[in-house]
């Protein structure tokens, strides 16, 4: 009888082991090196000053993962199925304008008032006043777009906003948050950041080989383009200014860029302009310590894959939002190290108010400026 149940005990060992070292996974992980984590230390010393949000009623939404306020002095919310919440500017009165029918994660308004949205599953969007919803891209000459993440109209009328990743798009793989797994775990680096020309209704690329390319915004003179990199902790700043592009273009078609900041406390999202020269950046998980030791490890990683999902090395909430100057100066730091609202992935700041993005919260979270110290 014992040794029946060692035997059995041996084939179910082996039957995992056999599961864990060779079950079929959808990432191929490329080995990199991640610097060493700089802690919450410096500019990112911990605080509680974005503990205790206020919060807006969604509704039935949830994920109001872009904020922003709309030519019509309405408040502008993305949330999770498709819609896009339409409010007053205090957050009172919330009602469904439109819905996509897809996910929203990013959107900028035009000059003609239309809300020019970077849907996850569809591609770059343009939605009139009216509600009317046109597909302005969705693929970059035979190549789809596959994970529209963020977008920004430049007062030129073009059109900057990023693809996340070329190998695991949003839809096809069940989800925004687990398309960013993936590709976390993968760091193959296949995100890139496009301009989209209205008059041409041509898409180009202006910077390849990004690992998950996210939030954008332009400098205040509309010569430069900051872009987050999640997976490698930094911010990009990319010169798209006529003469930058014109000199630039002639030699390779791209455009020069530099790593503004680099080697973040945390996974840098959405990235949103706010007063006095400020640029907003929400992180939407603190680092891994396990993700950075596997980084040149890939065949841990697809192990790792191989484990119940309540076993990946996904971090803990940390509600942690920044503010940086356009030379890189950190000039604010807002952390909830409870992360009582989950994924703080940026912030929009709108009179005397900041509103906290997120990507699974069923309220928009805000607070007042001067509680921040701004």
């Amino acid at each position: 009888m014992i040794r029946k149940s060692l035997a059995a005990l041996g084939i179910l060992v082996a039957l995992v082991a056999a599961y864990l070292l060779l079950a079929p996974v959808p990432i191929e992980p490329v080995a990199w090196s991640a610097p060493a984590a700089p802690g919450y230390a410096g500019p990112h010393a911990p605080n509680t000053r974005l503990a205790d949000l206020r919060r807006v009623s969604i509704g039935d939404g949830i994920g109001p993962e872009h904020v922003a306020i709309g030519p019509d002095g309405k408040l502008h919310a993305a949330v999770a199925g498709g819609a896009i919440l339409r409010m007053n500017a205090d957050g009172t009165a919330p009602e469904v304008w439109v819905n996509t029918g897809g996910r929203v994660l990013g959107f900028d308004f035009d000059a003609a008032g239309r809300l020019i949205a970077a849907d996850a599953y569809r591609g770059l969007l343009a939605i009139a006043p009216d509600g009317r919803i046109e597909v302005l891209a969705d693929r970059v000459g035979d190549d789809p777009i596959r994970y529209a993440d963020a977008v920004v109209v430049a007062k030129n009328g073009r059109i900057y906003f990023t693809d996340a990743s070329r190998r695991f798009g949003a839809k096809a793989s069940g989800g925004t948050f687990e398309a960013s797994v993936l590709d976390v775990l993968e760091h193959s680096a296949t995100g890139r950041v496009l301009e989209y020309d209205p008059v041409t209704r041509r898409t180009r690329v202006l910077m390849n080989d990004l690992c998950f390319a996210n939030g954008v915004a332009l400098s205040a003179d509309q010569r430069t383009l900051f872009v987050a990199e999640t997976c490698a902790y930094r911010v990009w700043a990319i010169d798209v200014g006529a003469d930058a592009l014109s000199a630039k273009t002639a030699a390779t078609g791209t455009p020069q860029a530099r790593v503004l900041l680099a080697n973040l406390p945390g996974y840098p999202d959405n990235l949103m302009r706010g007063a006095d020269g400020r640029i907003w950046l929400g992180f939407t998980k603190p680092r891994s310590a396990v993700i950075d030791r596997l980084a040149g490890n890939p065949f841990l990683r697809k192990v790792t894959l191989r484990l119940p999902k309540a076993l990946w090395p996904i971090p803990p909430a940390y509600g942690h939002v920044i503010a940086f100057d356009e030379a890189g100066t950190i000039v604010a730091d807002l952390q909830d190290p409870a992360g009582a609202y989950p994924e703080t992935t940026g912030v929009t700041e709108i009179g005397d108010r900041l509103y906290v993005q997120s990507l699974h919260a069923p309220a928009l979270g805000w607070m007042p400026k001067a509680q921040a110290g701004l």
